[in-house]
């Protein structure tokens, strides 16, 4: 009643703009893509896919870095062999860099010990990860994986409203729950208004030395039928190979190659030139 319209004169009404959700990057970072990497359950090696991306992009001469969104599981610098604390200066702190420069950015590079256990509430993992975002000098980054904790809780809501995602990798494992866990993590992207890159299959055979036949161990795979229904593509299969998981266990994840994830590099990277901010 008896508005002028004159915002200025009343705090009845407002023309400013909302303010936007996503978290502002170090003064001193620059990030261009930011991909998430998602599973709906735990145990599928989403770690290891977010370490083959890195390190297959980084090869394509992509300045690429890891933030270990996994505050409770954190793997991604024992995977690349990686000891001791982050460092900082008044400009923020610095992230660890592998043997062939991804930058690495995790609680266990924080922590007394990287056995330590971290022992928080869900708001409290939230903050660390958002501080990933905003404290962590990130130089020049031009593709950003974010490897995040199994599932659908503060986590993955946090680094979806917060920081400026461009597209998710789901990935999942040939078993018959599947189906239902992709949804999962494709409905969550919908109701964030997330693009699905594609998706990994990890675990999808296991290949005989002896005679080469490939052995479907978990089932056969419908992960094709999957991401037709859900509009989206299959990234990459990958086998189970015991001499991944050794370089993994070893901190070599910068020597690991594997053909399936080039490809999928590929893929991504074609998918983020379409979709450019």
């Amino acid at each position: 009643m008896g508005c002028t319209h004159n915002c200025s004169s009343c705090g009845g009404c407002s023309s400013k703009a909302p303010e936007s959700p996503i978290a502002k990057l170090n003064d001193f970072s620059s990030v261009n893509k930011v991909i998430g990497v998602v599973s709906g359950k735990g145990g599928v090696g989403k770690s290891l896919v977010t370490s083959t991306l890195a390190v297959e992009m980084n090869k394509k001469g992509y300045k690429t870095a890891i933030l270990d969104a996994d505050i409770t599981g954190p793997s991604i610098p024992k995977a690349f062999g990686i000891k001791g604390n982050a460092l900082g200066t008044d400009k923020g702190i610095f992230p660890a860099e592998t043997s062939s420069g991804i930058e690495i950015m995790s609680i266990n590079l924080l922590l007394p010990e990287e056995t330590s256990p971290v022992v928080w509430r869900g708001p409290v993992i939230a903050g660390a990860v958002k501080q990933f975002w905003t404290d962590v000098v990130w130089a020049n980054i031009d593709y950003m994986f974010v490897d995040m904790p199994p599932g659908t809780g503060d986590v993955p809501l946090t680094v979806f409203q917060s920081l400026p995602i461009d597209g998710i990798v789901i990935v999942t494992s040939p078993q018959e729950l599947v189906s239902m866990i992709v949804e999962k993590a494709v409905k969550m992207a919908g109701m964030m208004n997330v693009p699905i890159l594609g998706i990994v299959e990890n675990m999808s055979f296991f290949k005989c030395s002896d005679c080469g036949k490939e052995h479907r161990i978990f089932g056969e795979s419908h992960i094709e039928e999957i991401a037709a229904k859900h509009n989206t593509q299959v990234l990459a299969k990958l086998p189970i190979d015991p001499e991944i998981a050794a370089k993994v266990d070893a901190g070599k994840a910068d020597n690991i190659s594997l053909e399936p994830m080039k490809k999928a590099a590929d893929l991504i990277e074609k998918a983020c030139s379409v979709t450019q901010k």
